[in-house]
């Protein structure tokens, strides 16, 4: 589904080749695994491959698939702490295949679906979660005016409109959502915690969007920007930390292994190494913003079964991934409970 035609592949050679970026004419074009929301394709071409990150066809949510923002974050964070592929043209050129699209590096190295790292040692194990904490680390303290993105996102009010805008989503579908889904669009705004950070936030940060070096505990790249934005760093953190709250069988989470075992830090180690490197108060409202989080998985998911039930859902386990939009929702209403319980006895 959603792969390019042979038309298609000849005029993006053509446009390579004018933009200087390959020397050959013929062109390999091969579907890469993943990318649920954006077609991902790599490209080969004599002695050199790039990365291939488009717009998927049809009706699409105004706001949704912005491959355009992708590049342009990329591209400010050449220099940063954060590694990123580098990036090459943005074309919004629709006659070339179709859709906009954008080119970047194609990275060697290793992507981690599993979180518990299986053939790894302890200490392996221990080395990947805690480079994983500088990458989300140096994210968070990147000076986004100094980069170049201080309007980037309106950064103010950032989980109240996000929460109006997932919850949108998913009151808007033709097919409606689940009970607790519908319950959290109501509650969440009625609870929002005082007090709000603005900062670069990645929107989407979890091990599988990162690509390790080939033998290296070391992250050289960074990848699915779609979400970006400005907006509160620790409610980006929050969402990178649902591995903790989710099981293996709901979504490629860890909650209720043996983590010593592993040599997997736990959760409450794993916030002191953030707040160590960013000087984050973390704990602060923790339980909200962990509702949140699983309510806007949740309404992701759901808006995959908006696109599969459309016939424009970009990867082959669209309706799986979608199938668990219910029992997310179902989490995060418990995390959701959680807090409220705990406001009251505090107050």
């Amino acid at each position: 589904m959603n792969t390019l035609r042979e038309d298609q592949v000849d005029n993006l050679a053509c446009y390579l080749r004018q933009e200087g970026l390959i020397a050959h004419d013929e062109l390999q074009v091969q579907r890469l695994a993943g990318g649920q929301s954006n077609p991902t394709y790599r490209m080969s071409s004599g002695g050199r491959q790039y990365v291939l990150r488009t717009k998927p066809p049809g009706q699409l949510l105004s706001s949704a698939h912005a491959i355009d923002r992708e590049h342009r974050v990329l591209h400010a964070l050449q220099r940063s702490e954060v590694p990123v592929p580098a990036v090459y043209n943005y074309c919004d050129d629709a006659g070339v295949i179709g859709t906009p699209f954008y080119l970047m590096e194609f990275l060697e190295g290793r992507v981690f679906v599993d979180q518990t790292l299986p053939g790894m040692s302890r200490e392996q194990r221990r080395e990947i979660y805690a480079e994983m904490s500088r990458v989300v680390s140096a994210l968070h303290r990147v000076d986004h005016v100094a980069a170049g993105l201080s309007d980037y996102g309106k950064g103010t009010n950032y989980l109240a409109r996000q929460i109006e805008r997932w919850s949108r989503q998913c009151t808007a579908s033709p097919q409606g959502c689940s009970p607790e889904l519908e319950a959290l669009t109501r509650w969440l705004p009625a609870h929002l915690p005082p007090g709000e950070a603005t900062g670069l936030v990645h929107g989407d940060f979890r091990m599988d969007n990162l690509v390790f070096h080939p033998t290296e505990a070391r992250v050289i790249g960074v990848l699915d920007w779609e979400l970006s934005t400005l907006g509160h760093p620790l409610v980006d953190f929050a969402y990178h930390c649902l591995s903790w709250h989710i099981t293996p069988s709901l979504w490629r989470g860890i909650a209720g292994l043996d983590l010593e075992a592993l040599g997997i830090p736990d959760e409450s180690t794993y916030l002191r190494w953030y707040e160590a490197s960013t000087g984050a108060q973390a704990l602060a409202h923790w339980d909200f913003y962990i509702a949140y989080n699983l309510f806007r998985l949740a309404a992701i998911m759901h808006g995959i079964g908006q696109r599969v039930a459309a016939g424009n859902a970009a990867a082959h386990d669209a309706a799986e991934t979608a199938s668990k939009s219910g029992p997310l929702a179902e989490l995060a209403w418990k995390y959701a409970s959680r807090h409220e319980a705990a406001v009251h006895a505090a107050s």
